[in-house]
Order: C-alpha cells, then sequence, then structure tokens
C-alpha cells in the first residue's frame, strides 16, 4: 500500500474529489417499494397496529407461548422478506453508497451490543440535534482506531427521537482499505472534504466530522483527553455555507481502549499507515490484542451554534473561521474535563 495521504478537511484537490465521488462503487440498486422504516418507526406502527387492530384482544389474551410462536414467525417472515431484496436487488442505495436497509437491519443490530454491554455507552443531550434538517455535529477523536466514529454513528441512531441517520466525515485512507471501504460506504460514511460535506448538508442531513484526524487518533497515551488542532477551520466554512447548526460533541471513554504507549514509525512507513501503534497487547498478544479494553463511554452533545444568522460572504472571512473554530474546540475540551470529574472510574 503507497503511504497514506493526510488530507486536510476542505483542502483535498477538486480533481482528486472527483475521482474519489465517480468510484463511490454500486449506485445502481433502485427499489420498487419505499425503504423500511427507521427502527423508531417501526416500533411506532407496531404498537399502533397492536392497539388498533381486530385482533388485538386475542394477542392479548393468548398464551404466552403462542405469543412467541408468532413473533417467530414474524421475525422469519421479515428476514426472508429482506434477504429476497438483498439477492434480486430490490433495495436503494444514494450517490454516495448509503444502504440505509442494511445499515438499520445488519449493520446497527452488530454495533448495538458493542455500545450497549460492551461499552455501556450514555448518552446526553440528545436533543440538541434537530428533528430535521441539516447539522453539522463536531466531535474529538481519539483511541488508536475509529471506533469511536462508530459508537457516535450507532448513539444517534439509536436515541434521537426522530431517528436521525449521522453521515460519518472519513479519511481517504478508510476508501482505500478492502472490506472497510464496501461497509463505510453502506453505512454512509464518505469521504472528508468540503464538496461532500456540503453536498449532504444541503440535502438536510446530519453530518460528522473529527476535524482531530489522524493527530487526535494517533496521538500517545500520555496525552489523552487533550485536543488536537482543528485544522483550518474547513468544517465551520462548509457549516456557514449550508447555514447548517454546529452540535460540539465531546466523547469520553474511548481514550483507554487501547492505550498508545509508543510508535513504530518503520512498520507505519512499511505498511504505509500514518502511525503503528503499540500498546500494552498488540503486537505483543497478536491478534487477541486487537480486543479493545471495555471502558466505559460517554457521549454529550452541547448546545447547536447557530450559524443562519451570518451573511454568505462571512464562509470567506478568516477570522470569524478561526474564532468559531476556536469555539468549537472549547466547547468540546471544556466538555471533556467535566466529564472526566464526574465519572467514577475508567471502567465503570
Amino acid at each position: 500500500m503507497a503511504d497514506a495521504k493526510v488530507i486536510p478537511f476542505g483542502e483535498e484537490p477538486r480533481a482528486k474529489r472527483k475521482g474519489t465521488r465517480a468510484g463511490r462503487g454500486s449506485r445502481t440498486h433502485r427499489a420498487s417499494a419505499p425503504l423500511a422504516p427507521v427502527p423508531q418507526q417501526r416500533a411506532e406502527e407496531s404498537a399502533g397496529a397492536a392497539a388498533s387492530g381486530p385482533a388485538a384482544g386475542s394477542v392479548a389474551g393468548a398464551r404466552p407461548a403462542e405469543a412467541e410462536g408468532g413473533g417467530w414467525e414474524r421475525k422469519l417472515a421479515h428476514g426472508l422478506s429482506f434477504l429476497r431484496r438483498r439477492i434480486t436487488g430490490d433495495y436503494e442505495v444514494d450517490d454516495f453508497g448509503y444502504d440505509q436497509e442494511l445499515t438499520d437491519q445488519v449493520l446497527m443490530s452488530a454495533l448495538r451490543p458493542i455500545a450497549e454491554k460492551y461499552f455501556r455507552v450514555e448518552v446526553k443531550g440528545i436533543e440538541n440535534i434537530p428533528d430535521k434538517g441539516a447539522a453539522l455535529i463536531v466531535a474529538n477523536h481519539s483511541g488508536t482506531l475509529p471506533v469511536d466514529g462508530l459508537m457516535l454513528q450507532a448513539a444517534v441512531h439509536d436515541h434521537h427521537p426522530a431517528g436521525r441517520h449521522i453521515r460519518m466525515l472519513a479519511a481517504d485512507l478508510v476508501f482505500v482499505l478492502p472490506v472497510v471501504n464496501e461497509i463505510s460506504r453502506k453505512l454512509g460514511h464518505t469521504l472528508a472534504c468540503a464538496e461532500d460535506a456540503q453536498e449532504l448538508l444541503e440535502r438536510g442531513e446530519v453530518v460528522g466530522v473529527m476535524p482531530e484526524g489522524f493527530k487526535g487518533i494517533g496521538k500517545p497515551f500520555s496525552e489523552r483527553y487533550k485536543l488536537q488542532r482543528f485544522g483550518r477551520g474547513g468544517f465551520v466554512s462548509t457549516a456557514l455555507r449550508a447555514g447548517a447548526p454546529i452540535v460540539p460533541c465531546s466523547i469520553v471513554g474511548a481514550e483507554e481502549i487501547y492505550p498508545m504507549i509508543g510508535n513504530s514509525r518503520t512498520l507505519a512507513r512499511l505498511f504505509g499507515i500514518p502511525y503503528f501503534p503499540v500498546t500494552p497487547t498488540f503486537p505483543w498478544l497478536g491478534p487477541l490484542g486487537l480486543v479493545p479494553l471495555p471502558t466505559k463511554w460517554t457521549i454529550q452533545f452541547g448546545e447547536p451554534i447557530p450559524t443562519d444568522e451570518y451573511p454568505p460572504e462571512a464562509a470567506d472571512d478568516p477570522m470569524l473561521m478561526f474564532d468559531l473554530t476556536d469555539q468549537v474546540r472549547e466547547t468540546i475540551q471544556h466538555t471533556v474535563y467535566k466529564l472526566l470529574v464526574q465519572r467514577r472510574s475508567v471502567f465503570f
């Protein structure tokens, strides 16, 4: 693999951005029926059907074994229907490669036990993400491997009252790795460049960005919970152009899953990656060393910072971008420190 190129947000050459967009993979699937509703909608529809349907009384009075059997039959029928759509291609992906049905029914089902049982993620301030319209979530980045981005996506997907999805912006390295590239596209991730972010925000999507990039995720354990530079404020410029509010997000717990006590620069150059981590378990325990420590996580969303009050030309004002970038970074850092004071220990 060639040396990975770290691209500051919003500064990628336009020619390369077009090439990346053109190679997004399968974009031709089109479903003949609407996509499956998000989990919250499915729960509401099921509850309404049970309350108002003609068989509501008989279900309530059925024996537990019969009710359970009916539940398994519905699950089996739902699973077979899902497999039929996947085999026949009767499903949709958008032009970024996002597959909402696969994300809702498979990928999030795989992430949910990790978030709820392993890391025991506590979500706060989820109501600060608007119920509709565009929003840019800006979060700190850490943990040696980008597990925090996946947990952030699961938190929004499972806890937002309006069932919103977050579209994460990822480094170019993600999209050159086999398997990882395809899964990331299906999850709705896209390249961390201003062009893609702008298009998603203009569509009214919730977009997530971690401006620290490799500087944050690859920092040594001795610098844990100290936010790195946020680049040149490209994410602020994008939010200003779209008039989208910026929602600061602070994540505590990710720093300790892979305590990075060393960095083999020789191996990093050999494999063409930004860093090669050395932790208390990796590479000493081999593949077993890739299992993260079961730390206790907290993800807190802060109050939105509005941007629609600024004129269109404000996106080209370097001083305003600097001020807003610093405001977002300081808000996240202050909240991280507050959460650290409040937590009882790393694992509880």
